[in-house]
Parts: structure tokens; C-alpha cells; sequence
């Protein structure tokens, strides 16, 4: 029921601004003012908006009912209606149910947090990797599918006056992250100095990248577009500009990118490449 209800808000929210009016938080990015979280555009990010559905109606179900609790207890005992207040010291019906319900209400909550925990960690069957590698204080990527050439991502944008040419202050890069639309991407993450942590909100990913430890994502982005996320970790003096931006692009536009960057480094374009393997009509896992 989250889900679908995640979508009709996405689909809502593209028919308004499809309208002319004001959409709400439809951006790929963080906006003022920005009501729900940024739609998801991976599987993974659905499932978590779908599990932080459930969490908030459970939140709200419990408030609901102290709430009432305190002010039936408020109302019921005050001193006016009983001068003389009861002695009974145990009842044994409320404390069992006062500790069986707490119960169920966490099994309820790890059954699908658990689901969401195995889905999330790593790639099944994925069709291309990317290596993610943490400096101070920038993002360099690497495709070990695709002759393991390095592409750095620094910020391009600190203040207003560079937020030119459609760049964005304190999120757009000089180097985005190049993938390909409906491909499941296996991403490895490690830094060569100190803790970083890359985020990408829209696709529901977030991971530590640790000296001398490889940690491992995923994410499988189902539309075209620029996305865009930061460094969660306060990893030095520049923490507050290392931002990630991630372009999602059609097979066709990908594969010329790959060719683009392969021939920028020199590198002899294999037989068979990723970009080519990946075929422009994927099958939906």
C-alpha cells in the first residue's frame, strides 16, 4: 500500500508541474521548504519510503493512544472524582498486555526492516560495476568493466556567483557519475584516507567508504536524470563540498560516453564492453 502510494504521489506531483503549477518536492535535489522525501527512482528507495510509511502510521497509532491514555487517566482519577484513591498495587491482565504489545508492535517492524536490510546490501545478477573511492575532499570513479579508467568529481559550485550554466551551489560536480537507466549496478566504496560516506537520497543508497575496507551498494535507477546527494560523514575541514551527482542516461548515451572517456585515456576499446552488453531493452529483475 506504501508503494503504490509513493507512486501515485510521484505521478501527482509530475502532472502538476506538467500543469504549470508548483510541484512538490519533484526535484532530484533537496528544495526549500521540501514536504515528504525525494521521489525514489530505484526499488530499493521505494521499499524504504514503503517501510517509513508503515513506521510513521505505527508512530502516530501509538502517540494516539498514550495520549488519550494520559487524558482519560487525567479525567478519570483526578483528585475531585476520587478522594479516595485506590490501593491496588498489580493487575496482572494489564501488565502482561502492557508487555506482549510492545512486543508484536517490534515484530511487526522487523519482519519487513529486515526484508529491507537483506534487499539493500547486495547486488543479484548485477550488469556493470562502479568503483567509488573517497580523497579529501572529492569523489573519483572508476568503471572495472569498462578498462578501469578514473573519473574525479570535485565541486563546481561553492557560492552563488559560480552557480552558472545551470549548475547547482553546494550539490553540482565538474565530473558527474555516468550510468546507464534499468541497469542493476554494483557499486564498491573505499577511501584513501579518511571516513567519507556516499549518499544519494533518490536512490535510497548510503555507504561508508573506510580505509583498507571495500563496503558494497547498489541501485537500479529506473528513469533518466540528474541526481544529487552529499558526503554524510564530517570527514575533514571540507566536509560541506563534497557533494555527489549522479546523471542517469539512456543505454545509447552511455555507450558513447564509455567511448568518449576510453578514448580521452588512451585505453584500446574491448571486444565486448559493458555499455554493449547491456542491451537498450533490459529485462526488469
Amino acid at each position: 500500500m506504501g508503494l503504490k502510494l509513493n507512486r501515485a504521489f510521484t505521478g501527482l506531483t509530475s502532472l502538476i508541474a506538467g500543469a504549470g503549477l508548483p510541484a512538490l518536492a519533484l526535484a532530484a535535489q533537496p528544495e526549500p521548504w521540501q514536504l515528504n522525501m525525494q521521489p525514489a527512482v530505484t526499488p530499493v528507495a521505494e521499499s524504504m519510503h514503503s517501510f517509513h510509511d508503515l513506521l510513521l502510521w505505527i508512530i502516530i497509532t501509538i502517540s494516539v493512544f498514550v495520549a488519550g491514555l494520559l487524558v482519560y487517566v487525567m479525567i478519570k482519577f483526578r483528585s475531585g472524582a476520587n478522594p479516595n484513591p485506590s490501593k491496588t498495587a498489580h493487575n496482572t491482565l494489564i501488565e502482561v498486555l502492557w508487555t506482549v504489545a510492545p512486543i508484536m508492535i517490534l515484530v511487526v517492524i522487523a519482519i519487513p526492516s529486515f526484508r529491507l536490510l537483506y534487499v539493500s546490501d547486495k547486488a543479484v545478477d548485477a550488469q556493470m560495476t562502479v568503483k567509488v573511492q573517497g580523497y579529501q575532499w572529492y569523489w573519483a570513479y572508476s568503471y572495472p568493466d569498462e578498462g578501469d579508467f578514473v573519473v574525479e568529481s570535485r565541486i563546481a559550485a561553492r557560492t552563488e556567483a559560480e552557480a552558472t550554466d545551470g549548475k547547482i551551489r553546494m550539490l553540482s560536480t565538474d565530473n558527474p557519475l555516468v550510468v546507464p537507466v534499468d541497469t542493476t549496478i554494483r557499486v564498491i566504496l573505499t577511501s584513501d584516507n579518511v571516513i567519507h560516506s556516499w549518499a544519494v537520497p533518490a536512490f535510497g543508497v548510503q555507504k561508508y567508504t573506510t580505509p583498507g575496507h571495500v563496503n558494497e551498494t547498489w541501485f537500479k535507477a529506473e528513469q533518466t536524470g540528474t541526481f544529487y546527494g552529499m558526503c554524510q560523514q564530517i570527514c575533514g575541514a571540507d566536509h560541506g563540498f563534497m557533494p555527489v551527482e549522479v546523471k542517469v542516461v539512456s543505454k545509447e548515451e552511455y555507450a558513447a560516453y564509455i567511448a568518449a572517456q576510453k578514448a580521452q585515456a588512451g585505453l584500446t576499446p574491448a571486444t565486448t564492453s559493458v555499455a554493449e552488453a547491456v542491451p537498450a531493452q533490459a529485462t526488469q529483475n
